[in-house]
């Protein structure tokens, strides 16, 4: 999969660079006349497009390239009016993320845009080593076993392998899978953790869930 992304400011552009490259193929863009150029001259399967830009802003990108290219647009910016956003959804954008935000966020409508589009095919699959997690059929292999895993416990370890490598907070892990309106406290989510790490311990898996003292987790192999 290769992702155009196009942000003016470096340092924002490289940490989702940085972040991407755990998922996809990269590719970067300062300023909207380089990015027009370069949406007309490659193929990408996604462009996370920014708005504010020096030269050509991403709304004037936006209409260009929907005259005759049909990649999907993930919009990008600091302004939060809601004329900016039916503008751009009236234009051709397929979604629409407002500054400061999660990067797990960012990663996963990134996903949810390549999947209602169909750049990720039908089976769709998260592999992390021999772990398979099949996000359509909700089941889960490892080394060819199935692991039974309840729709929480599934849901935690898609959204673990979706974010490899980065921190989830206790709150945002809560706020994905038992949202704000819950009755359950925070705690829940060490609860499920707990849970997890021990149907994954028996193929000793489970040491790929690290904590961070004070903070939240990170699955990772490093």
């Amino acid at each position: 999969m290769k992702i155009l992304v196009v942000e003016d400011n470096i340092k924002i552009l490289n940490s989702i660079c940085d972040e991407l490259d755990n998922h996809f193929e990269t590719y970067k863009c300062s300023d909207g006349e380089d990015a027009l150029y370069q949406i007309n001259q490659n193929i990408y399967d996604l462009i996370i497009l920014d708005l504010m830009l020096p030269g050509i802003s991403g709304l004037d990108i936006l209409k260009s390239i929907r005259k005759n290219i049909e990649t999907p647009i993930l919009i990008l910016t600091a302004k939060e009016e809601l004329d900016d956003k039916v503008k751009a959804f009236e234009i051709g954008a397929n979604d629409y993320l407002t500054k400061p935000f999660y990067m797990e966020e960012l990663v996963a409508r990134v996903y949810a845009i390549l999947r209602t589009t169909g750049k990720i095919k039908s089976k769709n699959i998260l592999q992390f080593k021999d772990l398979r997690l099949d996000i359509n059929e909700k089941r889960v292999f490892l080394n060819d076993c199935e692991i039974e895993l309840q729709n929480k416990q599934f849901n935690l370890l898609e959204y673990f392998l979706l974010n490899k490598g980065c921190i989830l907070l206790k709150e945002q892990i809560y706020d994905r899978l038992w949202g704000i309106d819950s009755d359950s406290t925070i705690e829940i989510v060490e609860v499920y953790v707990s849970n997890l790490r021990k149907k994954l311990s028996k193929f000793g898996y489970d040491k790929y869930i690290k904590t961070k003292r004070k903070v939240g987790y990170i699955f990772d192999d490093k």
